[in-house]
C-alpha cells in the first residue's frame, strides 16, 4: 500500500513539475491574480489523476488485494471473538441453570 501510495505521489509531483515548467515559460496561461499556485496545483492534480489510474493499475491490484486480506483477517478474528464470547455467555447461563 505503501508503494502504491508513493508512486502516485511520485507521478503528481512530476506533472507538478511539468505543469509549473509550462506555466512559467508562458505556454500554459498563467492564473488570475495570486492564484498561479493554485492552478499549478489543480492543473497538476487533473493531469495526475488519469495517469495514475492508467500506469499503476498493477499496482493498484496489488493493494486492493492486501486490503481485502486483512479486512478477511479481521473478519475473521471478530467472528471468533463472537463465537467465544456466545461460548461463556451459554456457558454462564447453564451455570446459573443448574445452580438454581
Amino acid at each position: 500500500m505503501l508503494r502504491y501510495t508513493l508512486m502516485r505521489l511520485g507521478i503528481f509531483v512530476g506533472c507538478l513539475v511539468v505543469v509549473w515548467g509550462l506555466v512559467y515559460s508562458g505556454i500554459v496561461p498563467r492564473g488570475l491574480g495570486d492564484s498561479n499556485g493554485m492552478w499549478v496545483v489543480l492543473l497538476s492534480l487533473v493531469i495526475s489523476a488519469p495517469l495514475s489510474f492508467v500506469l499503476l493499475r498493477k499496482e493498484r491490484d496489488r493493494a486492493s488485494e492486501t486490503v481485502v486480506r486483512r479486512v478477511d483477517r479481521m473478519k475473521a478474528n471478530l467472528d471468533a471473538n463472537r463465537s467465544q464470547e456466545d461460548a461463556v455467555v451459554d456457558e454462564t447461563a447453564a451455570s446459573q441453570r443448574t445452580a438454581s
